[in-house]
């Protein structure tokens, strides 16, 4: 978590004394991925790491933002129905926005935020901020919808009509829903979730940030969408969680070989969540640690949504021996996740940084990660 005196002292200086804070975390997931907007299995965690707000209400109808990490603000009218300013404060400005059209009563607000979640590098910065926010405004304003996942559903739709990527809403989901020691794997279908004890004794979580930025607007991320909605209208289906292999194979003829292998890909991924879900409940990471590893291979192959430096990322983890490695997020850059036993840690995270910059001729970045607790309000002293 970012340092709260230092957002504290920079809304001082700005707005005044009266205040008071919010934090929404970033996440990982361990397994589970690109199947979140197809009803499937998710499998998250909050972590250490997310976005940090010091805000209070105005008494007027301004609203008056400073991002501190980036040191720019900006100024509008709560009742703006479009942002005029960086294109930076769009996600704050849908959450507004999406609070509004649920009939929340806000007014103007001062914020100063800021965090350490690395940008671009799939740990979903711009969940946190969402979630950051939402959980915010509905406390100072007094505020309460109906339970925790319409919080989740304000920020999905902040980032799916102010943004222009159409998420799932796995992102938003754990940033509320995390909990210390415990995964929680998410229905998208039947919106019903369960926790899973997270205590690997003897094994590490680190991500490998490749450092390669990546941009989900327009990109191949919302024509991946596009064609598992393909495979499943072919199918007769609601979405690829309802289409079996036996479905799948059946129109296999009517499909291209891109559309089959994004499909392939996720029905598999389904059945891998499964997988990891009864490891957890044995503790047996080795299964998850190979789980993971599978799931790289289909992301990489008939997903495409890996790089280059990515896969290296992966085979140097496999060469050194950790237990299971995989890209994370929506692909194209970004970290990769890695469970690595205690007794190899110090060797790995020494030898893929070198191997990667001999490669890349760049560094890679390593965040350790810690499973912790979800979107709260934190005391300010």
């Amino acid at each position: 978590m970012i340092n709260l005196s230092v957002l504290v002292e920079d809304f001082e200086k700005r707005f005044g004394k009266n205040h008071r804070a919010f934090f929404a975390p970033g996440r990982i997931n361990l397994i589970g991925e690109h199947t979140d907007y197809n009803g499937g299995y998710v499998f998250p965690g909050a972590i250490e790491q997310g976005i940090t707000a010091v805000i209070q209400s105005n008494g007027t109808h301004l609203v008056n933002l400073y991002a501190h990490d980036l040191g720019i603000g900006c100024t509008f009218d709560i009742r703006d129905k479009e942002l005029h300013a960086d294109s930076n404060f769009r996600y704050v400005f849908g959450v507004i926005r999406e609070l509004d059209k649920r009939r929340v009563e806000l007014d103007g607000f001062d914020a100063v935020y800021g965090g350490d979640v690395p940008l671009g590098a799939g740990m979903s910065s711009s969940a946190a901020l969402e979630c950051c926010f939402a959980i915010a405004l509905c406390n100072i304003f007094h505020c309460k919808l109906s339970n925790s996942i319409d919080l989740a559903r304000v920020g999905q739709a902040a980032e799916h009509n102010y943004v222009g990527v159409k998420c799932g809403i796995m992102d938003q989901f754990a940033s509320i829903f995390g909990r210390a020691n415990a995964l929680v794997r998410y229905d998208c279908h039947t919106e019903e979730y369960e926790y899973f004890p997270w205590n690997p004794d003897g094994y590490r979580l680190v991500l490998v940030n490749s450092c390669v930025k990546h941009t989900l607007v327009g990109s191949p991320y919302n024509d991946r969408r596009a064609s598992c909605e393909r495979v499943a209208k072919t199918a007769k289906v609601s979405s690829l969680r309802e289409c079996t292999w036996d479905k799948l194979e059946a129109v296999h003829h009517k499909l291209t070989d891109e559309d089959y292998r994004r499909a392939r890909y996720v029905l598999g991924e389904l059945d891998r969540v499964l997988e990891v879900s009864a490891a957890l409940e044995q503790g047996d990471y080795e299964t998850v640690g190979r789980q993971m590893y599978l799931t790289h291979e289909g992301l990489s192959r008939d997903y495409e949504v890996s790089c280059e430096e990515l896969d290296f990322l992966v085979s140097e983890a496999k060469r050194l021996g950790v237990t299971g490695s995989r890209l994370m997020g929506g692909g194209f850059g970004g970290c990769t996740i890695n469970l690595v036993q205690d007794e190899i840690y110090d060797r790995f995270t020494g030898e893929v940084q070198k191997s990667y910059h001999a490669k890349f001729h760049r560094s890679c970045q390593l965040i350790p990660v810690v499973i912790s607790d979800g979107a709260r309000h934190i005391d300010v002293q």
